[in-house]
């Protein structure tokens, strides 16, 4: 049966249209995890050495274990917020004669040879090699070697449990969050040591092997919460049932004042309140507009000044402007039967990011506070991120072919994520900081500000023939846009 699912998953991977489309981006990400394994490879190999040097009176295998909580803990947030639980398409075998203790033995299992838990490995094999060739007992760095995989393999399926009990709130990661934060507080103002405690067990699994017990049985009980959890999920009712939510409606009568773009915006307004993944954009605000404090009061970099300006004035554009028009992949189709002028439809979106980038540059005047340089920085960024950002944003959205399930978990969520969100960033963020730099360089700051300015501009004054050459490109790729959308990601 295996055999099977493996087959299945084979064939829907090759046959997806997004799997060519998506080749760059996983050769960037096959590169990314090439240096991590390489990092990883070279702090085995070479933290016995370290620690040997640094603490010359230690046992740096003792010092090894005594910092395993802290990563026991950091293991497990990055998971959460990185790592999925594997899927496959199960729809269509509910209704097969297919045990779904089976599909669910599969997905599990398929999690154990996720990534995450391979490249701990680079670092425990290389670290264990050392130990072995500095005379520690062969034995003991083998048991040691096993304790750490199974703790590896603990932590994967304890993330999937704290994943499932947490996903239905917005704020999913505030709980583990708080937890995580609160043991480690404990620890370092030792009220409760836990870097001690795992420390011993990890000692006394090793000098008493029969203690070995204690972790698999961790392991198995995890395992067979997480099996219990998914098999009961796994009925083909649960994808035919819906859950009714009480919805509070506003009119939005301000918007009407927009005239015949008015229902698209009140359509994108309503989404953004009512859907989790698209709720993330708005607590995202905050971090934009608060990003200033980490960089402002530090005089020497001017240089940043035009990313932070780009960034906190944009904010809303970057995270909303590059899922255009996958925000409304769910329903696509039906809109495109509908009777309306498309440019209507994306002029109510260019109108939403405008909105907020002035909004945001307002909110953002108290920071003249750290002079006047950066007040005139903001509104430059802000002129060029509405006359320049706001079109290249709306002509990368034509690229988009992903599907975004907006009733998913907002935190860290990349569902819907492809090559041109990555590559969108370059005319985004780099090339004003680009321009602001040559000229400033070149001139002096005044010629820089009033270039970025000039140039967002010119793009308030041509808005109307880029709209009408965006709008085109979209008409263009329309069906391609359905074609992608029907597809799950």
């Amino acid at each position: 049966m295996i055999k099977h699912f493996l087959s299945l998953e084979w064939k829907q991977f090759f046959r997806s249209q997004h799997w060519i489309k998506s080749l760059g981006l996983k050769i960037l990400m096959g590169f990314l995890a090439l240096y991590f394994i390489g990092i990883f490879i070279i702090v085995g190999f070479g933290v016995f050495s370290i620690l040997k040097k640094t603490y010359p009176d230690k046992d740096p295998f003792i010092i090894v274990n005594g910092f395993l909580f802290y990563w026991i803990l950091g293991d497990l947030i990055m998971r959460f917020f990185l790592q999925k639980l594997p899927v496959m398409s199960v729809k269509p075998l509910l209704t097969l004669p297919v045990k779904r203790s089976k599909i669910v033995h599969y997905v599990l299992g398929k999690s154990t040879i996720s990534f995450f838990n391979f490249l701990p490995l680079f670092v425990i094999i290389p670290f264990a090699v050392m130990l072995i060739i500095n005379g520690y007992t062969t034995s003991v760095v083998l048991f040691w070697t096993l304790t750490m995989v199974i703790v590896t393999l603990i932590v994967n399926f304890l993330n999937f449990v704290i994943e499932n009990y947490t996903s239905k709130t917005d704020l999913s990661f505030l709980p583990l969050l708080v937890v995580a934060g609160t043991l480690f507080m404990l620890d370092y103002f030792k009220i409760v040591s836990f870097s001690k405690l795992i420390s011993k067990g990890i000692l006394a699994i090793i000098n008493t092997p029969i203690l070995m017990i204690v972790p698999l049985l961790i392991l198995g009980g995890l395992y067979f919460l997480n099996f219990t959890i998914l098999k009961s999920k796994l009925y083909l009712d649960s994808y035919v049932q819906t859950e009714i939510k009480e919805v509070n409606a506003s009119d939005l009568a301000w918007t009407k004042r927009f005239g015949d773009i008015a229902p698209f915006m009140q359509l994108d307004l309503k989404l953004l309140w009512r859907n989790k993944r698209a709720k993330s954009t708005l607590p995202m605000l905050a971090m934009g507009l608060l990003y200033g404090l980490l960089i402002y009061p530090y005089k020497n970099m001017l240089g940043m000044y035009v990313f932070v300006g780009i960034f906190s004035t944009g904010i809303f554009l970057i995270n909303f402007g590059q899922f255009i028009p996958a925000w409304d992949s769910s329903y696509y189709n039906m809109l495109m039967t509908q009777n309306f002028k498309y440019k209507n439809y994306l002029q109510s979106k260019f109108t939403l990011m405008a909105l907020s980038v002035v909004i945001l540059f307002v909110l953002g005047i108290p920071y003249v506070y750290f002079g006047w340089k950066i007040l005139l920085v903001n509104f430059a960024a802000a002129i060029y991120n509405v006359g320049v950002n706001t079109h290249v944003i709306m002509y990368g959205g034509t690229f988009n072919r992903k599907k975004i399930n907006l009733d998913k978990k907002a935190a860290f969520n990349f569902q819907g994520t492809g090559a041109v969100q990555w590559i969108i960033g370059i005319p985004l963020m780099l090339l004003p900081m680009a321009i602001f730099g040559v000229l400033n360089w070149i001139a002096n700051f005044e010629a820089a500000i009033a270039a970025l300015i000039i140039m967002g501009l010119i793009g308030i004054v041509l808005h109307q023939k880029i709209m009408v050459a965006i709008t085109r490109r979209y008409l263009f790729v329309k069906h391609k846009m359905i074609q992608g959308f029907t597809q799950e990601n």
